[in-house]
């Protein structure tokens, strides 16, 4: 299968803009003349090449600061706590495996209370 290549199109006639589009572009103009640079690139280039000077760092200033003194105190991990059972009356198992651990009587009469019902 051939295919045919059109490469004659005739252009469109370029028209007239018409008021509201002239008065619309003029309105445009006016917006981009309020909002454009007030100093061109190559005055700022000019500008910054005044105030460089090869004595002068190129970086930022900033203070230096000093860090905290070293107090020589090791920083060791706290232990964890251990209950040591001294206040535990026993475990109940609440429902199938469920451990419990029982603090009063009457915990462990609720607990038992609960199998029941």
């Amino acid at each position: 299968m051939t295919s045919i290549i059109h490469t004659g199109f005739k252009k469109s006639k370029k028209r007239k803009p018409t008021a509201k589009q002239r008065e619309l572009q003029a309105g445009w103009e006016k917006l981009l003349k309020k909002y454009a640079p007030q100093t061109s690139v190559v005055d700022q280039r000019r500008e910054l090449r005044d105030v460089y000077s090869l004595g002068r760092t190129a970086c930022r200033e900033t203070p230096k600061i000093p860090s905290l003194p070293f107090t020589g105190a090791p920083c060791l991990k706290k232990e964890n706590p251990v209950y040591t059972g001294g206040n535990i009356k026993g475990i109940g198992t609440m429902h199938k495996s469920n451990s419990v651990p029982i603090f009063t009587d009457e915990q462990a009469v609720e607990i038992a209370t609960m199998r029941r019902n």
